[in-house]
């Protein structure tokens, strides 16, 4: 998903020299793979509770998981009017880009919390001991941030050299 995100950015991105529509085709492929894995893996979590006889979404890190993936699943389908502008209607295209890059932001952060609530559950703690743990927490935080700056500076980047 970190990937799909950084598919645009002007700085980080190894997708940098291809056109934009190259990006868009590639964003939306890493995008939709990444839902594809984040399902299976909400499928897989669900089949090993039903065949250990315990409960399904529980807890915060479940139930923020579910809806991240149907979030994601939704901002994925949201984004086909921007691959196939005819879909898009009388929407203009720049809005489009904006909303979708703003969904995308919240629903990465989205994500990122539901694996930072993971990070607090039971069996990772007692995994995750003292400095581990507070550098696997790091790491979600610190890949936000990125990320953030990443899309703000691309769609900012954009705005400065159309003036």
């Amino acid at each position: 998903m970190t990937e799909a995100l950084l598919a645009f950015s002007p700085e980080a991105s190894p997708l940098r020299g291809l056109s934009r529509k190259a990006k868009a085709r590639a964003h939306w492929a890493l995008q939709a793979l990444a839902v594809l894995c984040a399902a299976l893996g909400l499928g897989l979590v669900a089949y090993n509770k039903h065949l250990h006889g315990t409960g399904h979404l529980r807890t915060w890190h479940g139930r923020i998981g579910l809806l991240t993936v149907l979030y994601f699943a939704a901002q994925s389908l949201g984004g086909l009017p921007l691959l196939y502008p005819k879909l898009a209607g009388s929407w203009p295209p720049g809005k489009l880009r904006l909303y979708h890059a703003t969904a995308g932001l919240v629903g990465y952060l989205l994500g990122c919390a539901s694996l930072m609530l993971g990070m607090c559950s039971l069996w990772f703690t007692a995994a995750a001991r003292g400095a581990a743990w507070y550098l696997a927490v790091l790491c979600p935080v610190l890949t936000s941030l990125v990320v953030m700056n990443q899309v703000s500076n691309a769609y900012l980047y954009r705005k400065r050299s159309q003036h």
